[in-house]
Protein backbone atom coordinates (compact mmCIF):
# COMPACT_ATOMS: atom_id res chain seq x y z
CA UNK A 1 0.00 0.00 0.00
CA UNK A 2 1.52 3.32 -1.18
CA UNK A 3 0.27 5.71 1.23
CA UNK A 4 0.18 9.34 -0.34
CA UNK A 5 -0.54 13.37 1.50
CA UNK A 6 -2.73 14.89 -0.92
CA UNK A 7 -3.31 18.59 -0.08
CA UNK A 8 -6.66 20.14 -1.75
CA UNK A 9 -6.53 24.34 -2.64
CA UNK A 10 -9.50 26.49 -3.91
CA UNK A 11 -8.91 25.39 -7.13
CA UNK A 12 -10.73 22.22 -7.12
CA UNK A 13 -14.13 24.54 -7.06
CA UNK A 14 -12.77 27.13 -9.25
CA UNK A 15 -11.87 24.38 -11.86
CA UNK A 16 -15.87 23.67 -11.42
CA UNK A 17 -17.36 27.49 -10.86
CA UNK A 18 -15.00 29.93 -10.85
CA UNK A 19 -18.14 32.72 -10.46
CA UNK A 20 -19.24 30.98 -6.65
CA UNK A 21 -15.59 29.90 -5.73
CA UNK A 22 -14.17 33.22 -6.34
CA UNK A 23 -13.34 34.97 -2.71
CA UNK A 24 -13.75 38.22 -3.83
CA UNK A 25 -17.71 37.35 -4.50
CA UNK A 26 -18.38 35.67 -1.20
CA UNK A 27 -16.95 38.89 0.97
CA UNK A 28 -19.49 41.37 -1.43
CA UNK A 29 -22.28 39.11 -1.52
CA UNK A 30 -22.07 38.48 2.63
CA UNK A 31 -21.17 42.68 2.77
CA UNK A 32 -24.23 43.55 1.18
CA UNK A 33 -26.64 40.86 2.32
CA UNK A 34 -29.76 42.35 3.99
CA UNK A 35 -30.02 42.47 7.63
CA UNK A 36 -26.78 41.22 8.47
CA UNK A 37 -24.03 44.34 8.89
CA UNK A 38 -25.04 47.54 9.98
CA UNK A 39 -23.44 51.06 8.31
CA UNK A 40 -21.34 51.58 11.35
CA UNK A 41 -20.30 47.97 11.62
CA UNK A 42 -19.28 48.15 7.78
CA UNK A 43 -17.21 52.19 8.21
CA UNK A 44 -14.99 50.49 10.99
CA UNK A 45 -14.23 47.74 8.87
CA UNK A 46 -13.77 50.06 6.12
CA UNK A 47 -11.15 51.82 8.20
CA UNK A 48 -9.17 48.74 8.58
CA UNK A 49 -9.33 48.41 4.71
CA UNK A 50 -8.39 51.95 3.95
CA UNK A 51 -11.15 52.42 1.44
CA UNK A 52 -14.85 51.88 0.69
CA UNK A 53 -16.24 48.56 0.02
CA UNK A 54 -15.78 45.07 1.19
CA UNK A 55 -12.45 43.47 1.02
CA UNK A 56 -11.57 42.03 -1.85
CA UNK A 57 -8.64 39.60 -0.80
CA UNK A 58 -6.90 38.03 2.02
CA UNK A 59 -3.72 40.13 2.10
CA UNK A 60 -6.46 43.25 2.72
CA UNK A 61 -7.24 41.99 5.75
CA UNK A 62 -3.63 42.55 8.25
CA UNK A 63 -5.25 45.78 9.70
CA UNK A 64 -8.28 44.31 9.93
CA UNK A 65 -7.25 40.94 11.94
CA UNK A 66 -4.88 43.81 14.26
CA UNK A 67 -8.26 46.23 14.99
CA UNK A 68 -9.94 42.55 16.51
CA UNK A 69 -6.92 41.56 18.59
CA UNK A 70 -6.53 45.06 20.29
CA UNK A 71 -10.16 44.93 20.87
CA UNK A 72 -10.19 41.25 22.23
CA UNK A 73 -7.97 42.75 24.37
CA UNK A 74 -9.16 45.40 25.69
CA UNK A 75 -12.42 43.55 26.05
CA UNK A 76 -10.75 41.26 28.75
CA UNK A 77 -9.51 44.14 30.86
CA UNK A 78 -12.71 46.10 30.16
CA UNK A 79 -15.49 45.07 32.91
CA UNK A 80 -17.02 47.15 35.09
CA UNK A 81 -18.58 50.52 34.86
CA UNK A 82 -16.31 51.96 32.31
CA UNK A 83 -15.31 50.09 29.35
CA UNK A 84 -12.35 50.97 26.90
CA UNK A 85 -14.69 50.47 24.16
CA UNK A 86 -18.28 51.76 22.63
CA UNK A 87 -20.56 49.13 22.05
CA UNK A 88 -19.30 49.13 18.58
CA UNK A 89 -16.07 48.26 19.57
CA UNK A 90 -16.67 45.51 21.87
CA UNK A 91 -18.50 43.58 19.48
CA UNK A 92 -16.46 44.16 16.70
CA UNK A 93 -14.53 41.28 17.13
CA UNK A 94 -17.66 38.76 17.32
CA UNK A 95 -18.95 40.34 14.15
CA UNK A 96 -16.02 40.17 12.10
CA UNK A 97 -15.65 36.93 13.16
CA UNK A 98 -19.04 36.59 12.14
CA UNK A 99 -18.99 37.83 8.69
CA UNK A 100 -15.68 35.64 8.47
CA UNK A 101 -18.09 32.62 8.89
CA UNK A 102 -20.88 33.79 6.75
CA UNK A 103 -17.82 33.83 4.03
CA UNK A 104 -16.83 30.69 4.42
CA UNK A 105 -20.71 29.23 4.96
CA UNK A 106 -21.49 30.96 1.17
CA UNK A 107 -18.11 29.26 -0.16
CA UNK A 108 -19.14 25.83 1.42
CA UNK A 109 -23.27 25.96 0.04
CA UNK A 110 -22.51 24.99 -3.16
CA UNK A 111 -24.76 22.41 -4.46
CA UNK A 112 -22.83 20.83 -7.61
CA UNK A 113 -21.19 18.14 -7.16
CA UNK A 114 -17.20 16.08 -8.31
CA UNK A 115 -17.13 14.74 -12.14
CA UNK A 116 -17.67 11.19 -11.66
CA UNK A 117 -14.68 10.32 -13.38
CA UNK A 118 -12.47 12.55 -11.11
CA UNK A 119 -14.88 11.43 -7.80
CA UNK A 120 -14.46 7.65 -8.71
CA UNK A 121 -10.69 7.46 -8.89
CA UNK A 122 -10.00 9.74 -5.79
CA UNK A 123 -12.43 7.40 -3.81
CA UNK A 124 -11.01 3.87 -5.43
CA UNK A 125 -8.00 5.67 -4.46
CA UNK A 126 -8.14 6.87 -0.59
CA UNK A 127 -10.28 3.24 0.10
CA UNK A 128 -7.23 1.61 -1.82
CA UNK A 129 -4.43 3.55 -0.10
CA UNK A 130 -5.85 5.33 3.34
CA UNK A 131 -3.86 7.68 2.46
CA UNK A 132 -4.03 11.51 3.94
CA UNK A 133 -6.11 13.96 2.65
CA UNK A 134 -5.62 17.89 3.82
CA UNK A 135 -7.43 20.89 3.03
CA UNK A 136 -7.37 24.16 2.59
CA UNK A 137 -10.65 25.37 1.01
CA UNK A 138 -13.78 25.27 2.55
CA UNK A 139 -16.15 23.99 -0.21
CA UNK A 140 -17.85 20.92 0.63
CA UNK A 141 -17.33 18.44 -2.81
CA UNK A 142 -15.01 16.52 -1.10
CA UNK A 143 -16.40 16.44 2.13
CA UNK A 144 -20.13 14.94 0.57
CA UNK A 145 -18.41 12.75 -1.90
CA UNK A 146 -16.38 11.13 1.24
CA UNK A 147 -19.55 11.02 3.52
CA UNK A 148 -21.82 9.41 1.14
CA UNK A 149 -18.67 6.77 -0.80
CA UNK A 150 -18.32 5.58 3.16
CA UNK A 151 -14.64 6.57 2.98
CA UNK A 152 -15.52 9.30 5.62
CA UNK A 153 -17.44 7.10 8.59
CA UNK A 154 -16.22 6.70 12.11
CA UNK A 155 -13.99 3.73 12.37
CA UNK A 156 -15.58 2.19 9.38
CA UNK A 157 -14.34 4.69 7.07
CA UNK A 158 -10.77 4.65 5.60
CA UNK A 159 -10.13 8.60 7.33
CA UNK A 160 -11.12 9.93 10.29
CA UNK A 161 -10.99 13.24 11.22
CA UNK A 162 -11.88 13.22 15.04
CA UNK A 163 -15.36 14.35 15.36
CA UNK A 164 -17.38 12.70 17.80
CA UNK A 165 -20.78 12.65 19.26
CA UNK A 166 -19.72 15.22 22.30
CA UNK A 167 -17.57 16.98 19.67
CA UNK A 168 -13.98 17.53 18.31
CA UNK A 169 -11.34 15.05 20.12
CA UNK A 170 -7.65 15.08 19.94
CA UNK A 171 -7.45 11.63 21.14
CA UNK A 172 -10.27 10.14 18.70
CA UNK A 173 -7.44 10.40 15.85
CA UNK A 174 -4.80 8.13 17.29
CA UNK A 175 -4.57 4.72 15.96
CA UNK A 176 -5.16 1.56 18.22
CA UNK A 177 -6.44 -1.52 18.44
CA UNK A 178 -4.30 -2.15 14.79
CA UNK A 179 -5.92 0.68 13.05
CA UNK A 180 -4.17 2.19 9.56
CA UNK A 181 -6.66 4.51 9.07
CA UNK A 182 -6.05 7.72 7.14
CA UNK A 183 -6.19 11.78 7.89
CA UNK A 184 -8.70 13.80 6.67
CA UNK A 185 -7.20 17.01 8.48
CA UNK A 186 -9.15 20.60 7.85
CA UNK A 187 -5.99 22.48 7.97
CA UNK A 188 -7.94 26.05 7.55
CA UNK A 189 -11.09 24.57 9.46
CA UNK A 190 -14.54 24.76 8.31
CA UNK A 191 -17.81 26.34 9.08
CA UNK A 192 -19.44 23.00 9.91
CA UNK A 193 -17.30 23.37 13.13
CA UNK A 194 -19.16 25.58 16.03
CA UNK A 195 -17.86 26.11 19.81
CA UNK A 196 -20.78 24.72 22.51
CA UNK A 197 -19.99 24.82 25.74
CA UNK A 198 -16.36 24.34 25.61
CA UNK A 199 -16.43 21.56 23.18
CA UNK A 200 -16.03 21.81 18.98
CA UNK A 201 -19.12 20.25 17.46
CA UNK A 202 -19.97 19.56 13.79
CA UNK A 203 -23.12 20.89 12.68
CA UNK A 204 -25.28 18.49 10.58
CA UNK A 205 -24.97 19.04 6.85
CA UNK A 206 -28.30 20.39 6.20
CA UNK A 207 -28.09 22.83 9.22
CA UNK A 208 -25.25 25.19 8.06
CA UNK A 209 -27.16 28.19 5.95
CA UNK A 210 -26.34 31.62 5.97
CA UNK A 211 -29.16 33.13 8.56
CA UNK A 212 -27.31 31.58 11.61
CA UNK A 213 -24.71 33.62 13.42
CA UNK A 214 -21.90 31.88 14.17
CA UNK A 215 -18.52 33.94 15.41
CA UNK A 216 -16.74 30.59 14.67
CA UNK A 217 -13.19 30.34 15.88
CA UNK A 218 -12.18 27.54 13.38
CA UNK A 219 -11.90 29.67 9.57
CA UNK A 220 -8.62 30.63 8.57
CA UNK A 221 -9.19 33.54 6.60
CA UNK A 222 -7.21 36.40 7.03
CA UNK A 223 -3.56 37.80 5.73
CA UNK A 224 -0.82 35.31 5.51
CA UNK A 225 0.96 36.54 8.51
CA UNK A 226 -1.74 36.10 10.70
CA UNK A 227 -2.65 32.59 9.85
CA UNK A 228 -0.46 30.84 12.28
CA UNK A 229 -1.86 32.55 15.37
CA UNK A 230 -5.55 31.77 14.19
CA UNK A 231 -4.73 28.26 13.70
CA UNK A 232 -3.18 27.88 17.42
CA UNK A 233 -5.95 29.53 18.78
CA UNK A 234 -8.14 26.37 17.98
CA UNK A 235 -7.71 23.09 19.35
CA UNK A 236 -8.71 21.50 16.39
CA UNK A 237 -6.73 23.22 13.81
CA UNK A 238 -3.44 23.28 15.80
CA UNK A 239 -4.17 19.43 16.13
CA UNK A 240 -4.76 18.62 12.33
CA UNK A 241 -1.66 20.86 11.50
CA UNK A 242 0.19 18.17 14.45
CA UNK A 243 -1.33 15.25 12.32
CA UNK A 244 0.02 17.07 9.24
CA UNK A 245 3.42 16.30 10.19
CA UNK A 246 2.85 12.75 11.29
CA UNK A 247 0.80 12.29 7.65
CA UNK A 248 3.74 14.04 5.65
CA UNK A 249 6.73 11.36 7.84
CA UNK A 250 3.91 8.86 6.20
CA UNK A 251 3.44 9.53 2.61
CA UNK A 252 5.31 7.96 0.02
CA UNK A 253 4.62 11.22 -2.34
CA UNK A 254 3.11 14.36 -1.86
CA UNK A 255 -0.15 16.11 -4.41
CA UNK A 256 -0.23 19.87 -4.35
CA UNK A 257 -3.29 19.68 -6.18
CA UNK A 258 -4.93 23.53 -6.66
CA UNK A 259 -3.03 24.87 -4.71
CA UNK A 260 -2.09 28.51 -4.88
CA UNK A 261 1.78 28.55 -3.00
CA UNK A 262 0.48 31.97 -1.38
CA UNK A 263 0.60 30.20 2.32
CA UNK A 264 4.30 30.71 3.66
CA UNK A 265 3.45 28.77 6.49
CA UNK A 266 2.56 24.99 4.74
CA UNK A 267 5.24 26.15 2.67
CA UNK A 268 7.89 25.99 5.47
CA UNK A 269 6.82 23.19 6.64
CA UNK A 270 6.99 20.91 3.53
CA UNK A 271 10.45 22.04 2.96
CA UNK A 272 12.56 19.74 5.20
CA UNK A 273 10.30 16.89 4.30
CA UNK A 274 10.89 17.08 0.21
CA UNK A 275 14.55 15.73 0.63
CA UNK A 276 13.32 12.91 1.05
CA UNK A 277 9.52 12.96 -0.54
CA UNK A 278 8.54 13.35 -4.19
CA UNK A 279 5.66 16.15 -5.09
CA UNK A 280 3.88 16.58 -7.27
CA UNK A 281 1.66 19.81 -8.02
CA UNK A 282 -1.53 19.71 -10.12
CA UNK A 283 -2.94 22.69 -11.56
CA UNK A 284 -4.68 24.86 -14.00
CA UNK A 285 -2.70 25.30 -17.20
CA UNK A 286 -3.95 29.05 -17.39
CA UNK A 287 -1.55 30.08 -14.21
CA UNK A 288 1.10 30.64 -16.34
CA UNK A 289 3.84 29.09 -18.88
CA UNK A 290 5.55 25.78 -17.76
CA UNK A 291 8.72 27.36 -17.42
CA UNK A 292 7.07 30.49 -15.12
CA UNK A 293 5.75 28.01 -12.86
CA UNK A 294 8.25 25.17 -12.20
CA UNK A 295 10.47 28.67 -11.16
CA UNK A 296 7.77 29.50 -9.07
CA UNK A 297 7.15 26.74 -7.14
CA UNK A 298 10.58 26.22 -7.17
CA UNK A 299 11.14 29.96 -5.15
CA UNK A 300 7.98 28.62 -2.99
CA UNK A 301 9.49 25.18 -1.81
CA UNK A 302 13.13 25.33 -2.43
CA UNK A 303 13.61 22.30 -4.89
CA UNK A 304 12.55 21.26 -8.96
CA UNK A 305 9.04 20.14 -8.63
CA UNK A 306 7.15 18.57 -10.93
CA UNK A 307 4.04 20.74 -12.65
CA UNK A 308 1.12 18.74 -14.27
CA UNK A 309 -0.80 21.86 -15.52
CA UNK A 310 -4.35 20.75 -16.84
CA UNK A 311 -6.75 22.77 -19.13
CA UNK A 312 -9.40 21.89 -15.89
CA UNK A 313 -7.69 20.24 -13.38
CA UNK A 314 -10.81 18.44 -12.01
CA UNK A 315 -9.80 16.07 -15.42
CA UNK A 316 -7.29 14.60 -13.03
CA UNK A 317 -6.74 11.04 -12.70
CA UNK A 318 -3.68 9.91 -12.02
CA UNK A 319 -3.34 9.51 -8.33
CA UNK A 320 -1.56 6.41 -7.99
Amino acid sequence: MSRKLVIFGNGLGMSLNPAHFALTSALEDIWVREGFLNLEQQQLIERCLGRIGPPQREDELDLLHQAVTHCKSLNLIGDGDIHWLNEYGQSFPEITATYIHKVATKLHNYDGVLPQAFEEALVDFVRETKSHIATLNYDRLLYNSFIDNGIVNGYNGSLIYGMLNRGFSADALERKFDNDFGYYLHLHGSPLFIESEGSILKLPRDQLDLDRDIPSKHIVLTHVKHKPSVIAASHALSTYWDYLQFALSEAEEIILFGYSGFDEHLNILLKPYLKNIPLRVVEWSGAGEQDEREAYWERCLGRAIVVERLENISDFVAWQ
